[in-house]
């Protein structure tokens, strides 16, 4: 079995990054919004803190340059490709489709098909196949002010995966399982709120805990 951590919206506020620490994961998975804006310059130092592989993908509130940051920090960036881990295999989207804040990273849905339709299909499928996504899917996990604001592409191919971990809508953390794929939306790790995955040794063998430090 392999445990992995799931973090997103940090907002730069890496207080609990300790007691997340203290769970113990093998890994851990962040879906975006580490910063707050910017600035990216706290990535390396953020990453360098973990003492287990990292994986991550930024959020609308992270500002472009923190790919770069990403790329040269000890996490894995792994906006627009995947990496296979053995038994899992991850995808990673980062940023979101438009929003009405005119964040840094935002992408039309058009873009984000684009960047999915270019990693899924050449995707090295494993027992456990993940997208790891800021954005949520539409219709699930996605309500704000009363309308679901999820992105229809990542909808459109999550059917490809046995897990959807997303983030982006603080109110809406939670686990739902839609037509045999999960998805998990953390919280807010700002506030210590995370999810502990567990990935069994067989396909569909996952499970999940919504954790607070």
């Amino acid at each position: 079995m392999m445990n992995v951590l799931l973090l997103a919206d940090l907002h730069g506020e890496f207080g609990k990054l300790d007691s997340f620490l203290a769970l113990s994961p093998d890994a851990f998975f962040i879906a975006g919004d580490i910063t707050n804006m910017g600035p990216a310059d706290c990535i390396c130092p953020l990453f360098s803190r973990m003492d287990v592989p990292s994986f991550a993908v930024p959020g609308n509130c992270d500002p472009v340059e923190t790919l770069g940051e990403l790329e040269h920090s000890e996490c894995v960036c792994l906006h627009g490709s995947q990496i296979n881990l053995g038994r899992i295999n991850i995808v990673g989207l980062g940023g979101s489709n438009p929003t009405p804040f005119n964040t840094p990273f935002e992408m039309t849905e058009e873009e984000i098909d684009a960047i999915l339709a270019g990693v899924v299909p050449k995707m090295d499928r494993a027992v456990h196949n993940v997208l790891l996504t800021h954005a949520p899917p539409y219709g699930i996990l996605d309500m704000a002010g009363g309308e679901h604001v999820g992105s229809r592409s990542v909808r459109r191919y999550m059917e490809s995966f046995d897990l959807v971990c997303c983030a982006h809508i603080h109110e809406e953390r939670g686990i739902v399982d839609e037509a045999g794929v999960k998805v998990v939306n953390p919280g807010m790790a700002a506030m210590g709120q995370c999810a502990m995955i567990h990935f069994g040794n067989d396909a569909k063998d996952i499970n999940i805990e919504l954790l607070t430090v």
